[in-house]
């Protein structure tokens, strides 16, 4: 049984032999094109993996793995450089291309697992993407539901307890299916909701708030990017600066994400966190250009734990990471500007465990 279908685009026969036989004796089926015009043509077929030799400048490299990922936006690639190359892939684009592997191939062992690995990954976006084409008339589905249980369990006291909980777990299950289904469009992104949510607690506890306060951040947390299920692939992966209608769309994720979860009236005070969690303590933030304790503590909490992340992780859109030393400066000076200055204190003494 195969085990998938992968693309080989290089025009140099000694690599084509050596991969096409290792991945012969692992039953995946190989097809070969010599030149990426061919290449873009054979995308009409369903592939798993898409293996690349480095033939071309940086640049090229770039504007080619973008064409790719236009054609199919799921598409998992591999980047192969030959040993004499390899010094100077650090000028090549991240952005697109799953891993870069050195040939000659040296632990055949090891790059038959990295192909295993990078098929699945394939799987797992392909698998989420068919979830977003039936998300929204999921989630409108799921409101109605609401409304119809609310309605029955006015109605019967007697299943109220049974009624809310059957409600909670369905919306808790298909609102989390939702994150990770965000998290699968971009792999730069991954774990991304998670960790946001553990600095926020980390910081909630710092300043001494309750067990229930702390809870709402934890969930306000996992939820927070919620509403980009709602933004095309290709504004909320571009490698690049959005323009102007892109960055329109974006910043209405916000209140996507209010929408979402303001049925679940069992969150409390997440949806309302969700939506500011991108206000700023000075002034200028979004959607509703609040400032200072206007914006919810939560959402003050959880803007700083964003930032933070976003400042120390790779993104589509830039390749260039603060360290953690950089990032903590940032957030200095951005205090009583972007971030409250109560939240930054409390930041700055735990911020050894981040």
């Amino acid at each position: 049984m195969s085990q998938g279908r992968v693309l080989l685009i290089s025009d140099s026969q000694l690599m084509n032999k050596a991969l096409v036989e290792i991945l012969a004796n692992r039953d995946y089926e190989t097809v070969i094109s010599v030149d990426g015009g061919s290449a873009l043509r054979y995308l009409d077929n369903d592939f798993d993996l898409v293996i690349l030799r480095c033939g071309l400048s940086a640049c090229e490299i770039k504007n080619f793995v973008q064409d790719l990922i236009v054609r199919d936006s799921s598409l998992v690639i591999l980047l192969m450089v030959e040993d004499s190359d390899f010094d100077v892939t650090k000028e090549f684009p991240t952005s697109g291309i799953f891993e870069t592997v050195r040939f000659p191939i040296h632990n055949v062992e090891s790059f038959a697992f990295l192909v295993k690995t990078a098929s699945h990954a394939h799987s797992s976006i392909v698998s989420y993407k068919r979830i977003l084409l039936s998300l929204e008339e999921r989630n409108s589905s799921l409101q109605k539901q609401n409304m119809l249980l609310a309605n029955r369990v006015e109605e019967s006291s007697k299943n109220l307890g049974r009624m809310y909980e059957d409600l909670r777990k369905t919306y808790v299950h298909t609102v989390k299916s939702l994150i990770e289904a965000i998290d699968a469009r971009d792999h730069y992104t991954r774990s991304h909701s998670e960790k946001v949510s553990r600095r926020a607690v980390l910081i909630a506890e710092e300043m001494g708030l309750s067990v229930k306060e702390i809870e709402t951040i934890r969930q306000a947390g996992e939820l927070h990017d919620v509403g980009k299920i709602g933004i095309e692939d290709s504004v909320l992966t571009k490698p690049g600066a959005l323009n102007d209608e892109e960055w329109v769309k974006m910043r209405l994720h916000s209140i996507k994400g209010a929408q979402i979860l303001e049925p679940l009236t069992f969150l409390g005070d997440v949806a309302s966190i969700v939506r500011q969690n991108h206000e700023r303590y000075g002034g200028g933030g979004y959607p509703d250009g609040l400032k200072g304790e206007e914006i919810a503590l939560g959402a003050r909490i959880i803007s700083l734990a964003d930032a933070y992340d976003v400042m120390t992780s790779i993104r589509s859109y830039r390749k260039d990471v603060f360290s953690k030393e950089q990032a903590i400066e940032e957030v200095k000076r951005n205090s009583g500007k972007q971030f409250d200055p109560k939240v930054v204190e409390a930041f700055l003494r735990i911020a050894d465990k981040f």
